[in-house]
């Protein structure tokens, strides 16, 4: 794979004197790395913790690890593939290359909405955050969450619309800010700091290691992908990274690791802070479990940590979601008004101001669990999509057909065990919130027909395989 920007053929946008422009390639690994973790690191300050309420604390860090299995075989899977499609939509854009144009619409849509809705979720935690600092100080009736809410999503989209580079290196300092702060909590409410602070063994002791048994822990499966969701955002850079074959498996594979780390700490020491029953159900838990601690110092690092991921995430989720909202727009997917550059700051600003009113709508309507849901089920539909993906990449194109960036190890052992845990994930979802499975799964079943029966007729099949590859096998 060649750094040379094959798809600037393909991109919409006018510069001066009517020229064609484009994306720049301006994002390094640490870009990518900040990218993926920023988007997700606000899953150990929030809404992991609804899977201890699912099935105790013991399911939580069981479907903590199964979930970080998943998203490893995600990140295997992504590293390969985007390392060779190096072009912004991520899956959506490889489902176009390798499986068609139906697939790829729905990618795009799971893409979208997941990212959509993640950052709605992150600014209703902002909002939360705001409340219970105020009412820490005797201030919280003087202050509305909403306006904070709309101002982090309007601040961010402005921040996106300015320039991907300022943008992701605001999220690089951010995200390693909230992750230092994990860090921080983990040695100092360690036994060797903090001698009988953490009460593990009285606090998980007998009914309450699985407070509903085994089914408990295929329940918290459901929640457990909070951990780690939008770690394939990362694929979104693939436009805008300077060495693609390089830079995002590097990025990609760094980033799962430092998830599944911090995603165990933050376990670790929440649960042996809190009782259950409180912990499954908390807003802030990192921010409880500080507070709990008794030190002012943490209480102030943990509420910034807190405030830095929300921030990190719902950044990462504008860039995403409309990265994809762009590149259907360009391939005349969705209209084409979509698929435009912004002359000067060569951001895909149309997409991004587009976006802005419907993450305002899923933040200031829905509970917070809702939104969490309606994302996982997004992610989760995408997932299921990568092991086909990959198996069909594999055949149409060997490993001595095409170069790639990053070859993954053991295929297909990875997208097997992926298929595998998105239907036990399936299941567990169906246990708590089978209505809106069955609402999500009916709406990309209409938003397909309108597709096939009507948009499709838009677009511009001659240009849809835009890669330099030889035929497939078998063609």
């Amino acid at each position: 794979m060649t750094d040379t920007d094959i798809t600037s053929g393909t991109m919409d946008g006018m510069g001066p004197k009517g020229t064609k422009i484009g994306l720049l390639r301006v994002l390094g690994p640490a870009h990518v790395w900040a990218l993926g973790v920023g988007i997700v690191l606000v899953g150990e300050y929030m809404g992991w913790n609804f899977s201890v309420g699912k099935g105790g604390a013991y399911a939580s860090l069981i479907a903590c690890w199964f979930a970080g299995i998943l998203y490893t075989c995600v990140a295997m899977i992504d590293s390969e593939v985007t390392s060779t499609v190096a072009s912004a939509g991520g899956q959506y854009t490889q489902a176009k290359h390798i499986i068609g144009p139906l697939m790829a619409f729905n990618v795009g849509l799971y893409l979208v909405f997941a990212y959509t809705m993640l950052e709605a979720a992150n600014a209703v935690t902002v909002g939360f955050l705001v409340q219970e600092v105020a009412g820490m100080t005797g201030h919280a009736e003087a202050l509305n969450d909403d306006a904070f809410i709309v101002l982090a999503i309007v601040f961010l989209a402005w921040l996106n619309y300015r320039g991907v580079l300022a943008t992701l290196t605001f999220s690089l300092v951010i995200t390693a800010f909230a992750f230092v702060a994990i860090l921080l909590l983990f040695v100092m409410t360690a036994p060797a700091v903090a001698p009988g602070l953490l009460q593990h063994g009285e606090l998980m002791s007998g009914g309450a290691s699985l407070p509903y048994g085994w089914i408990g822990i295929i329940a918290a499966m459901h929640f457990g992908l909070w951990y780690y969701l939008g770690i394939e955002g990362t694929t979104q850079a693939a436009e805008e990274v300077r060495s693609p074959a390089r830079s995002l498996p590097f990025g990609t594979l760094a980033g799962i690791m430092t998830l599944i780390i911090a995603a165990t700490l933050t376990w670790y020491v929440c649960a042996g802070l809190m009782p259950w029953e409180y912990l499954g159900q908390a807003g802030t838990p990192l921010f409880d479990a500080a507070r709990l601690t008794g030190s002012t110092f943490l209480v102030v690092i943990l509420g910034i940590g807190t405030l830095f991921a929300t921030l990190a995430s719902a950044n990462g989720c504008i860039n995403d979601a409309s990265r994809a909202w762009f590149a259907m727009g360009r391939d005349k997917y969705l209209p084409g008004w979509f698929g435009a550059v912004h002359p000067v700051y060569r951001t895909p600003y149309r997409a991004i101001i587009f976006l802005v009113p419907i993450a305002l709508l899923f933040a200031l309507q829905l509970p917070l669990d809702q939104i969490i849901t309606f994302s996982i089920l997004s992610g989760l539909l995408g997932y299921t999509f990568m092991p086909i993906n990959m198996i069909l990449f594999r055949r149409k194109w060997p490993l001595d057909s095409i170069k790639r960036g990053y070859e993954h190890p053991m295929h297909p052992l990875p997208a097997i065990t992926l298929l595998a845990l998105c239907g036990v994930t399936y299941f567990a979802v169906f246990l708590g919130y089978g209505t809106q499975l069955i609402a999500m799964i009916a709406f990309y079943i209409v938003a397909s027909l309108w597709f096939h029966f009507w948009r499709y007729r838009f677009v511009d099949r001659g240009a849809q395989f835009t890669m330099p590859w030889p035929k497939p096998r078998g063609y």
